[in-house]
């Protein structure tokens, strides 16, 4: 059986994209750190993912299968991200957008200071899960830092997924505890 193509996503592919990465972190950590009522949490989550996504798809560095089935969104080295949050603050309550700033300020005072590629999103839909297409996306993000001869980065709250990117070759560089446990691991070009 022949794999899927990856391909960079556009904003045609956006909704899609939007619809699984809200379906593959209902009980991640950090998405429930920042939208914890499960009411509002698709409507929200959704809001964020389409941030993050508007903030990178023109970038052409968010590579996906099957149009959003398993998406990757990573963020090519820059000299500082100069990006606003004024969409964020247009459409999530006070509370919210207040803990989405927390957790980004401490996830950012850990990163390095030197150039790196950095993978924001990495995510499956639950009904694709098991077929390594969240490996493959990431892997094409991991070929352009090597490429560039540069470390990728990563954040994850999650313990398993400490684990699982341990495996594919990432190592653990800092460990934080507030606003809640998050680990920033790291890859250096191979």
């Amino acid at each position: 059986m022949r794999p899927p193509d990856i391909t960079v996503a556009t904003v045609a592919d956006r909704a899609r994209v939007l619809s699984s990465l809200v379906a593959s972190f209902p009980e991640d950590p950090v998405l429930r750190y920042l939208f914890p009522d499960e009411g509002t949490y698709p409507r929200y989550a959704a809001t964020f993912f389409g941030h993050l996504f508007d903030k990178r798809v023109q970038k052409g560095t968010i590579w996906t299968i099957e149009h959003g089935a398993s998406t990757a969104i990573w963020e090519p080295p820059t000299a500082g991200d100069a990006s606003s949050d004024d969409a964020l603050s247009a459409h999530l309550p006070a509370d919210a957008l207040a803990r989405v700033r927390a957790y980004d300020r401490a996830v950012h005072a850990a990163l390095p200071t030197y150039p790196f590629w950095y993978l924001g999103v990495l995510g499956t839909h639950p009904d694709s899960a098991g077929r390594r297409w969240g490996r493959a996306v990431m892997g094409v993000g991991l070929s352009r830092a090597a490429a560039d001869g540069l470390p990728a980065v990563l954040e994850t709250s999650n313990p398993a997924n400490v684990e699982m990117y341990r495996r594919a070759g990432w190592q653990v560089v800092h460990a934080l505890t507030e606003p809640l446990s998050i680990w920033v691991m790291q890859q250096q070009p191979a």
